[in-house]
């Protein structure tokens, strides 16, 4: 996620501009790596082969892989990159980054459950209609209800050594959403709107995968910005 510095009595969703405004150059280059691989799959056969046989093993593995492959690219990798970066190897100690890898796995689980639920209900084809619906929900229904407070709440947990006190009471404090999650959403929104129509344009097997490679040289993006902002 996007983390805008606050400044004293700026609006959120001006916050959230900021951090959409660092975010551009960097997110236009990932869209691009993305849609480059979703135009391999429909147009170069040997692509289109090997992520068929992905599709066809995650199928035959189920949750499994979306826990273990976004434990990886979510948790692992993110967390080596910050380890082995002078400016930001202290940033979390080993029990904080065990609990973020855990934390990446669950939300693979929940990742791959949600697409599955959308292929359920609103289809599995690539049709207009279909993406939209999928985008719309993703991003007015599940990123603001669910994805976005519970990705909040567990890095400020972690961030702050496992102290709730840390987070309960920021939570139940009236404008918790417009305070600390909007200007996220603001942030994050750039790409990850158009990032969503680009993987509902795969299969549903194939959706979490892209997502995942996506999600790892996102958070490598913040953490580099956060690292060039407070050098």
């Amino acid at each position: 996620m996007a983390s805008p510095v606050p400044i004293a009595n700026e609006a959120p969703w001006r916050a959230g501009l900021r951090g959409a405004r660092a975010n551009l150059v960097p997110g236009l280059v990932l869209q691009a790596f993305a849609l480059a691989l979703v135009g391999s799959y429909y147009f170069v056969p040997v692509v289109r082969d090997a992520l068929n046989d992905l599709a066809l093993w995650r199928e035959d593995v189920g949750f499994i892989s979306g826990i273990v492959s976004t434990a990886l690219f979510g948790g692992l990798l993110p967390l080596l990159y910050l380890r082995l970066n002078p400016a930001t190897s202290s940033r979390f100690d080993l029990r904080q980054s065990a609990a973020l890898i855990v934390f990446w796995g669950y939300k693979g689980f929940e990742v791959d459950l949600f697409y599955r639920i959308l292929a359920a209900t609103v289809g599995n084809d690539a049709e207009v209609s279909t993406i939209a619906i999928k985008s719309v929900i993703d991003q007015f229904v599940y990123c603001p209800l669910i994805a976005m407070p519970n990705t909040w709440i567990a890095y400020r947990w972690i961030e702050h050594h496992f102290a709730w006190s840390e987070v309960g009471p920021r939570v139940a404090a009236p404008g918790w959403f417009t305070r600390d999650l909007l200007p996220l959403m603001v942030a994050n929104f750039g790409i990850w709107a158009p990032m969503v129509v680009i993987i509902y344009l795969l299969p549903t097997a194939l959706q979490l995968p892209l997502q995942n490679i996506v999600l790892c040289f996102f958070t490598l993006m913040v953490a580099h910005l956060s690292q060039k902002k407070a050098a």
